[in-house]
C-alpha cells in the first residue's frame, strides 16, 4: 500500500454532503499519513445530510490549490449543487486541473467539474442520475465502480468506497499528472 507521509489533500464540501463520501476517504488518506484539509464556502462547520458535523479549515475565497498535493469532491445532492453556484469553489477546483494535481470525485459532486469546465474528453463515471450531464459537457460516462482518467478518479456511491479510496491513495501516491488539465 502507498505511504501519503507529507501529503496534503484538500475536501471541498459545504452542507448536505453525503456523510460517509467525506468520512471515508477523509479516513483513508489519514490512515496513509497524509493531512486533510476541510474547504467550504464558509462557516466554522458544516453538516451531512445524515448529521456527521465536520469543522471547516478554510473558506473557498481563501484556499489555494498550490497549497495540497489533491482535491477530494463528495457528493449529496445539496453539497454539489450548492458547491456549483460559489464561484471561489468552481476557480478552486478548476486550478487543481491546472496544476496537473489529481482530483477525486464521487455521486453528484461531478456537478462541480462541469462547473469548472474540465470534463470535456474525459472518462468518468458518477452517481447515475449526472450521466446526461456529464455527456453534454463533452465527457463519456461509464457504470463501473471506480474510474480513473489522467489523474481524474471518479466513482458513484457510497457502495464504491473502497474502491474509491484505494484508488485515490494510489493517484496521491504518483503525484501530478502531466495528463490532468483544464
Amino acid at each position: 500500500m502507498a505511504t501519503l507521509t507529507d501529503s496534503r489533500v484538500a475536501f471541498l464540501a459545504t452542507d448536505g454532503f453525503e456523510d460517509s463520501e467525506l468520512t471515508s476517504p477523509w479516513e483513508a488518506v489519514q490512515g496513509e499519513g497524509a493531512s486533510a484539509t476541510l474547504i467550504a464556502p464558509e462557516g466554522l462547520q458544516i453538516t451531512g445530510k445524515n448529521g456527521h458535523v465536520q469543522h471547516v479549515d478554510l473558506t473557498s475565497d481563501t484556499a489555494k490549490a498550490d497549497e495540497f498535493d489533491a482535491l477530494v469532491l463528495p457528493g449529496g445532492v445539496v453539497n454539489a449543487d450548492h458547491l456549483r453556484l460559489d464561484k471561489p469553489s468552481i476557480e478552486l477546483a478548476r486550478s487543481f486541473f491546472e496544476q496537473h494535481k489529481p482530483v477525486a470525485v464521487i455521486c453528484h459532486g461531478a456537478w462541480i467539474l462541469i462547473e469548472a469546465g474540465v470534463v470535456d474528453g474525459r472518462t468518468l463515471t458518477s452517481y447515475p442520475s449526472l450521466a446526461t450531464d456529464l455527456r453534454n459537457a463533452g465527457a463519456t460516462w461509464v457504470d463501473e465502480e471506480v474510474v480513473v482518467d489522467e489523474g481524474l478518479v471518479s466513482s458513484r456511491t457510497p457502495d464504491d468506497l473502497p474502491a474509491f479510496n484505494a484508488k485515490l491513495i494510489e493517484e496521491v501516491a504518483e503525484g501530478r499528472h502531466a495528463e490532468q488539465t483544464a
